[in-house]
């Protein structure tokens, strides 16, 4: 089978997939709809029965969790492919934890309230985060491989945590604000926070859509790039920009929600190959498919409450990310 079929019908399973997502996400969960109800709140003009109000409660949670999953994917396929390690990954490298400390110091120290503000301080912290995780992981002999990088995150990860514990436990009001979004999970999005987050989503897309093509060449080593007249280290510093802008809007508004990043580059690389150019789009599709289907799984699982979706990632993810790093024994892509 060609390449271009690969992809064509990679993405027409994956959009089917997508479509049959957004209709559960519409009607399942602690009040299912029936498909009458459904489709009457989705086409009439305004919603009569209780059902039918669910249902358009339920719309700025769905297009969150699309957005949501997309943003993650190719925040994962960028930091994957600048630092040419297969478990690169916002969870992995500590990012969303970095993210979370300085939202955590905003709530205590600041009383940040806006989603603005939250997005922000997430930012801030995810982009320190990763510079920091990605220079202890580049020291000694061979640089960044990706058990180190794994280790540097781990272990960046474990002491931000005990920084965000030792701010909140003295204060109930912060650990109240917190403890829901910390766990990861697309139950609060609301239109503001998705017009406030969608911006940076766009640029970060675009961003990685147009650095695609360099990043190919970067897959063949720095200096065959240089050859080439790649500017490695700009290319790096817009990729990694874009990474940090993707995953920390997305961690300002849902939290941390892990082992998506990780998840679906490295299945469309099996899949597809390793062309970012295929890559980048279609991490975005399979991003989304798994958010969704992870938010609607943690409504299931979790009835008449729900199980948060970063959970249900963690839980998909884990043994994802111990296949990889036993098949990588410290090589990179």
């Amino acid at each position: 089978m060609r390449q271009s079929e690969k992809v064509f019908i990679t993405l027409i399973i994956s959009l089917i997939c997508i479509l049959l997502c957004i209709a559960g996400s519409l009607a399942l969960g602690s009040r299912s709809v029936s498909p009458g109800e459904l489709i009457d709140a989705l086409f009439l003009g305004k919603a009569e029965t209780f059902g039918q109000i669910v249902v358009r409660e339920r719309i700025p949670r769905t297009v969150f969790s699309l957005i949501a999953g997309a943003a993650l994917g190719i925040s994962g396929a960028l930091m994957q492919a600048i630092t040419r390690n297969p478990i690169a990954d916002p969870s992995v490298l500590g990012v969303n934890t970095g993210a979370s400390l300085f939202v955590v110091m905003g709530i205590a120290f600041l009383n940040i309230q806006t989603a603005g503000q939250y997005i922000v301080l997430a930012l801030l912290g995810a982009a320190i985060t990763a510079v920091f995780v990605y220079g202890i992981g580049s020291l000694g002999a061979g640089g960044a491989t990706p058990i180190k990088l794994a280790l540097a995150g781990s272990a960046t990860s474990a002491a931000l945590s005990s920084f965000v514990s030792a701010i909140m436990l003295p204060r109930s009001n912060v650990m109240d604000n917190f403890r829901f979004w910390q766990v990861g999970s697309v139950s609060g999005a609301n239109w503001t926070n998705i017009r406030a987050v969608l911006p940076l989503l766009i640029i970060g897309f675009l961003i990685s859509i147009l650095l695609a093509p360099v990043l190919n060449a970067m897959a063949l080593g720095d200096e065959m790039a240089s050859v080439l007249g790649v500017h490695t280290g700009i290319a790096r510093a817009i990729g990694a920009l874009a990474g940090v802008v993707l995953c920390g809007a997305i961690t300002a508004v849902a939290g941390p929600i892990g082992f998506v990043g990780l998840m679906v580059p490295h299945v469309m690389r099996l899949l597809l190959g390793p062309d970012q150019r295929i890559i980048m789009p279609m991490s975005a599709v399979g991003g989304a498919l798994i958010l969704t289907a992870a938010d609607i799984a943690g409504r299931i699982l979790g009835n008449p409450g729900e199980l948060e979706s970063g959970v249900v990632t963690a839980f998909l993810g884990a043994p994802v990310l111990i296949i990889i790093a036993v098949k990588s024994k410290g090589s990179s892509l």
